[in-house]
């Protein structure tokens, strides 16, 4: 008992005070058999981290349909409008399936540093009461918390070779894609005991991703390279007009890029808490910077602020932010988002037309350039306090070049077996729709449907 509880407790009077006194006594030691039990019983549900991860969780899966959908739609020409938006569609239903048969499985269970095993292989011991630990939320609402991560991310993909690539190799790709790249990935990167410490091979080197620089932007951005690079340009790219039928489509399709990006940043805190809040902020700051550095990139050089100039600047912060999230504060967050804003305008426009590659929507020039941009930034603005490690800024050089260790073994391995992938595929069922097809359009060749 508190010396401040025995003096208001003796300020009512001595006899009634000592009687108050040898009750609170007698409570208190009641009272510590049971806070014993308490504290031996399992770790109960936290609702407040639950409400949380149930709303980025929703979030999230937002950014793909029909945020990604949309944002992808507009800017392709009007007879591949509905095949762009199927592709983002179909993505989201087969990589569920995917997930809960064995993708989750490989991605989050195991001891192996390199890949996960079967336990949760169609997510068996997956019940009502499994937590997900340290963050004590059901263990159901992060395995779909993560697959909202695991679909937008071959989803991403499409936008390389946007209007040429069969449907059905385009579905054959993804699967063989999420399981044999995408789950080992986000193990190496993401994988943790029931403590929080990292296992995963990357992230125990020290690897710093909190939402998906490496595991999502570089892995979906350099994959996508290597896809345009294998199956070509599309036909008439440097002749004909290629021009965005619809950005409005777009512009919506950004927007809930912006808002579902919350999710997806201050989501994977895993937490209702401090540091949820500092990567929202930290969202909104580094997405705002870079839309505004890419505009006025393009308005110096082009003399005119394009629509599709703004949106594009703003998803390249929001790419750049993402894997500094959890690790910068604000100033780090601005410095990130303005970069990341010029050098991905370089890369959709100067690169791409030096190199002459034809990355339709481009994948790679948005997430894999800001991907790399913000994986490497984050090794220099990390801040010890708000993530508990300290980058360059700090004293704490090493960390970049962990960080490009990180992005050159993802980067490789991706664009490895990518190829491989494609070039089996290629040589079984082949990847490319007829010419005739990619004329008349993919959406009255493939899906029989047109619109008016």
């Amino acid at each position: 008992m508190s010396n401040r509880l025995k003096s208001v407790l003796l300020g009512v009077g001595p006899a009634l005070g000592l009687t108050l006194l040898a009750s609170v006594a007698g409570a208190e030691e009641a009272a510590a058999p049971a806070a014993a039990a308490v504290a031996a019983a399992p770790t109960a549900v936290d609702t407040g981290n639950t409400a949380w991860m149930l709303t980025s969780t929703a979030l999230v899966l937002l950014m793909t349909i029909p945020g990604l959908a949309l944002f992808y739609a507009g800017m392709v020409r009007k007879k591949n409008l509905l095949g762009t938006m199927m592709q983002s569609f179909a993505i989201t239903c087969v990589v569920t399936l995917l997930w809960v048969i064995v993708g989750y499985s490989l991605a989050f269970t195991g001891e192996s540093p390199f890949i996960g095993g079967l336990d949760r292989f169609l997510l068996n011991g997956l019940e009502k009461g499994s937590l997900a630990l340290p963050n004590a939320i059901p263990e159901s609402v992060f395995m779909m918390f993560q697959m909202t991560f695991a679909i937008i991310t071959p989803a991403l993909i499409t936008g390389a070779f946007a209007d040429r690539m069969k449907f059905s190799s385009m579905l054959v790709f993804m699967t063989l894609w999420l399981l044999i790249v995408y789950a080992p990935i986000a193990h190496w990167v993401w994988m943790m005991d029931e403590k929080g410490t990292a296992t995963g091979f990357l992230g125990a080197m020290g690897v710093l991703d909190f939402a998906g620089g490496t595991v999502v932007h570089i892995n979906a951005g350099i994959a996508g390279l290597v896809a345009c690079l294998v199956i070509g340009p599309r036909k008439g790219y440097g002749t004909d007009n290629m021009a965005p039928h619809n950005l409005s489509l777009s512009i919506i399709g950004a927007a809930l890029l912006w808002v579902g990006w919350f999710g997806f940043n201050a989501g994977s805190a895993v937490a209702a808490d401090g540091r949820a809040g500092m990567a929202m902020a930290v969202t909104q700051v580094g997405a705002a910077a870079a839309a505004v550095s890419w505009m006025f990139a393009e308005w110096l050089l082009r003399k005119k602020p394009s629509a599709l100039g703004i949106i594009s600047g703003a998803v390249a912060g929001l790419v750049a932010i993402t894997p500094a999230a959890g690790f910068v504060d604000v100033k780090g967050a601005l410095v990130i988002g303005l970069v990341a804003g010029v050098v991905c305008y370089w890369g959709a426009t100067g690169l791409k037309h030096a190199l002459k590659y034809d990355d339709s929507l481009d994948a790679f020039g948005v997430h894999g350039i800001g991907g790399i941009t913000g994986a490497i930034l984050t090794g220099v603005f990390a801040v010890e306090k708000i993530g508990g490690t300290a980058g360059l800024l700090e004293g704490n050089a090493g960390q970049v070049m962990t960080q490009v260790y990180g992005v050159l073994i993802t980067g490789v391995y991706t664009a490895v077996v990518s190829f491989i992938l494609l070039k089996a595929i290629d040589m079984v069922m082949g990847l490319r729709v007829t010419a005739e097809e990619e004329r008349e359009g993919l959406d009255i060749a493939l899906h029989g449907e047109t619109v008016h």
